[in-house]
């Protein structure tokens, strides 16, 4: 069965993630996400799951500091899991676990933000180049990722 893991950064792009819900039951999971108050709940309902710190750019001084350590976390992550297939909807939190999947030739399936209808994002932007599939919301954004293949809505 293949091994594959789940990684968003909390809020939004963890609850875009869990719309693969049926996904889950066909491969063996692991989750990946920011840990916070708001979603120690996967805990209780999948197996593996496992946190990285929570920071964001708004919070420059400590985003200098947590995002080197997620780097790192992700590769300790990644060797400990070894996961044929990383699938992603953002944000930053997910970036260096796609180049850490890439690096070890493994498949990134990401799926760009929903939120996003006329402007890429910055995790967008830089997972295109080396995403094996890269997956987009709204027809729009086809002319932004040419490459990419247009899924329509996970909600």
């Amino acid at each position: 069965m293949k091994k594959v893991m789940f990684i968003s950064s909390m809020g939004g792009h963890l609850n875009e993630l869990l719309q693969l819900k049926p996904l889950f039951s066909k491969y063996q999971t692991s989750f990946v996400t920011e840990k916070t108050p708001s979603t120690l709940f996967l805990e209780k309902e999948y197996k593996e799951v496992y946190y990285l710190p929570y920071a964001t750019k708004h919070q420059m001084w400590k985003y200098i500091f947590v995002f080197p350590y997620n780097i790192f976390k992700s590769l300790f992550l990644f060797l400990k899991v070894k996961p044929d297939v990383i699938i992603s909807t953002g944000s930053h939190t997910a970036v260096p676990m796609c180049y850490i999947a890439h690096l070890f030739k493994r498949k990134v399936i990401y799926i760009e933000t929903f939120a996003n209808i006329y402007t890429k994002s910055v995790a967008g932007k830089l997972v295109y180049p080396i995403a094996d599939k890269f997956v987009v919301q709204w027809e729009s954004m086809l002319d932004l990722y040419p490459n990419a293949i247009y899924g329509g809505w996970i909600f």
